[in-house]
Formats: C-alpha cells, sequence, structure tokens
C-alpha cells in the first residue's frame, strides 16, 4: 500500500502558517507530486462547526471543553482525510496539528500534560508529522500582523478571534512551548524565523529542508 508523508505547519498568531503552507503546497505540484492542503480545526462539515464554537464563541469555554473540541476536531479530521490521504500515496500538508494542542493547552492553558498527550494520541490514532515547519516569530510582531489581516473573501479586516484576544502572556507562553518541542524533538521539528526575512527567503528555506528531509 503507498504511504504518504504528512508534513505541519505550527507557530503562534501572524507566524505566516497558512501562507507558506499554500506556497509549499503550489510547490509540490508544480514537480508534478500529489499534494493535499488541510487544516485544524475545520477541515470536515463536523469540523467547520467545531471551528465556530472555537474561535467565535463569545461564551467562555471550559479549558477541558475547549481540549475535546480540539481532540474531536482531529478525530475526524484523521478519519475522513488525512489517513486516506496517505494510504493513496499523497503528501498532506496540515496547517495545525498535535503539537498546537500541546504548545496551547499545556504551555498556555496550563492542562495537566499526561491528560493533553494522551487526549492527542487517542485523536490522532497515534499518526505524527514526517516533518513539522515551526514558523517563529516573536507575538510582538506577529500577533498585531494577525489581527491587523484581511479576510480574503470580504476584503474587511477579518474579526479578531477568541485566541487573538489573549493576553500576550499567554501567546508568549505558547512560543516558549514551540521552542521547547522543538529543542526535544529536532530532527522533526524545524524551526524557520519569520520574524525579519522576507517572504521569498522563508520559503526557500522551506523547500530546501522539505525536499531533503522527504527525498525528493
Amino acid at each position: 500500500m503507498a504511504k504518504g508523508h504528512l508534513i505541519t505547519f505550527e507557530g503562534t498568531e501572524g507566524c505566516g502558517k497558512s501562507t507558506h503552507a499554500k506556497l509549499l503546497e503550489k510547490y509540490f505540484k508544480s514537480l508534478g507530486k500529489r499534494v493535499l492542503l488541510t487544516l485544524e480545526p475545520g477541515a470536515t462539515k463536523p469540523g467547520k462547526e467545531m471551528r465556530k464554537i472555537l474561535l467565535n464563541m463569545e461564551e467562555p469555554l471550559a479549558q477541558n471543553a475547549e481540549l475535546f473540541l480540539f481532540a474531536a476536531d482531529r478525530a475526524q479530521h484523521v478519519e475522513e482525510v488525512i489517513k486516506p490521504a496517505l494510504e493513496a500515496g499523497t503528501i498532506v500538508i496540515c496547517d495545525r496539528f498535535i503539537d498546537s494542542t500541546v504548545a496551547y493547552q499545556i504551555g498556555a492553558r496550563k492542562l495537566a500534560e499526561e491528560l493533553v498527550r494522551y487526549v492527542n494520541a487517542v485523536s490522532s490514532g497515534g499518526l505524527i508529522p514526517d516533518l513539522t515547519f515551526l514558523l517563529d516569530v516573536s507575538p510582538m510582531v506577529g500577533l498585531p500582523r494577525a489581527i491587523a489581516a484581511s479576510s480574503k473573501e470580504s476584503g474587511k479586516v477579518k474579526k479578531v478571534d477568541r485566541f487573538e484576544k489573549e493576553k500576550l502572556a499567554f501567546h508568549n507562553d505558547v512560543r516558549n512551548m514551540y521552542l521547547e518541542l522543538a529543542k526535544n524533538d529536532p530532527q522533526r521539528i524545524k524551526v524557520v524565523d519569520t520574524e525579519k526575512p522576507d517572504l521569498n527567503t522563508v520559503q526557500d528555506e522551506i523547500k530546501r529542508i522539505a525536499k531533503e528531509h522527504l527525498g525528493i
């Protein structure tokens, strides 16, 4: 049975994940590769409803409720989208995956590590990315970028979501946990600075790492 590759993009708000994930998808397609771009939360029909709650709900969510909603979204995502694509030999590029849950729920929400890692393992079916890009930017720089980002659909400034409304300390905690994850797993998680380098410089580094890591 053919086996694809799972590449994930991680990082704090405004780091450029979505942009670089799309550019890498375009690059792989130019090489004639079968590639699927997906995201969390919200890649499936149930996931879209969960995404609305997780990002836009005005009422506060209990921390465990937030964790389990992310887990439910991932479980559906893995079974419905990611696993079939990998089994078909596709390169799957995912905007956020298991490392986001660790960074946000353990690093910032301060939930018990054993709980979060167990929920991650169950919701992902034990699936670990082959390669993860951690796009690193200081929240002092990235957060204003995220808040000011314009929606392509409406042409208006997008609504600030629940996570973008969090205090700077929250986002610093997220970043610190991401960097700790990268330090502990340097073979899989590659840190790419997106604070100062221009778009092309960053994307060239991402392409180089991806080609080298996947042997293509």
